[in-house]
């Protein structure tokens, strides 16, 4: 009796061994799978890095995220940069002229607003139509949002704004253009500027206070736009990640950052600005 139960015992250890080491390769294995390589806008920033944990934890691979001005990502995919998967902003038929993404793996992620803000504890304005928008900047002393120069998407977004309104002109010596979103918002925490905006998406800045969005009538929301890179080293791995950013579990991520998750999945999306 005690003999056979020895034997159990060490045949339980045997088995419990040869599982554990099964095992141990499964994990090595799925965790030496690779590195893939992403680059997006700074709007996209705060959702992305959100999600990349559990797309790493589902699949295996690592991902290396660069986020940039919309205008630089834009820039570095028609110049064929060394990437798996781009995400741009609209409109970007030349980066499907360049050849440098597969045109059939086009998906739209999502789209974020240019909201406001002001600094913490300041009475928030009327942003609620074009007028009370218009009525916001002749009474605001000062504002600032990221520099278009720099190509910040939102920037660009926020001159088109003024035009469209009509007070591009009566607004300028008010201006205070910041060095990226974050810029913006570090003003209107600091009071240096009244009204700070930039994408919904980037306001983090923890002395702010968010009014909401422009409305659409008159600063139309930037869409991201993910495609699998011609030049990816492994184009299954960029498929995936992709997927898993067009996934249920990224719609969750992008409604709490203020984003509207893309209801295209699987088609092609409008490539110029809506």
């Amino acid at each position: 009796m005690r003999k056979a139960i020895r034997v159990a015992a060490i045949a339980a250890v045997v088995v419990g061994l040869i599982y554990g080491a099964g095992a141990s390769r499964v994990a090595r294995a799925q965790s030496s799978k690779g590195e893939v390589t992403l680059i997006a806008p700074g709007g996209a920033r705060a959702a992305v890095e959100q999600l990349i944990p559990g797309f790493e934890k589902k699949t295996g691979y690592k991902v290396k995220a660069t986020f940039g001005s919309g205008g630089g990502t834009h820039k570095q995919v028609v110049q064929g940069c060394a990437c798996d998967v781009p995400i741009v902003q609209p409109p970007y038929q030349d980066v499907i002229d360049s050849a440098n993404v597969v045109k059939s793996s086009e998906r739209e992620l999502a789209s974020v607003a240019v909201g406001v803000a002001v600094k913490q504890g300041a009475p928030k304005p009327d942003i609620s139509s074009p007028a009370a928008v218009k009525k916001m900047f002749a009474s605001a002393k000062s504002i600032s949002y990221p520099d278009p120069a720099g190509g910040a998407a939102a920037g660009v977004t926020v001159d088109e704004m003024f035009k469209k309104l009509g007070i591009a002109d009566e607004v300028q010596s008010k201006i205070k253009r910041a060095q990226g979103g974050a810029g913006a918002m570090k003003m209107a925490a600091s009071g240096d500027a009244e009204i700070g905006m930039t994408f919904l998406s980037e306001m983090e800045e923890p002395g702010i206070d968010v009014v909401g969005p422009l409305p659409k009538s008159v600063a139309t929301p930037t869409r991201l736009v993910g495609f699998v890179s011609a030049h990816a080293k492994d184009p299954a791995a960029a498929k995936a990640l992709l997927e898993y950013l067009t996934s249920p579990e990224a719609a969750a991520v992008y409604k709490a950052q203020h984003m509207e998750p893309g209801n295209t999945k699987g088609k092609s999306v409008l490539r110029g600005v809506l």
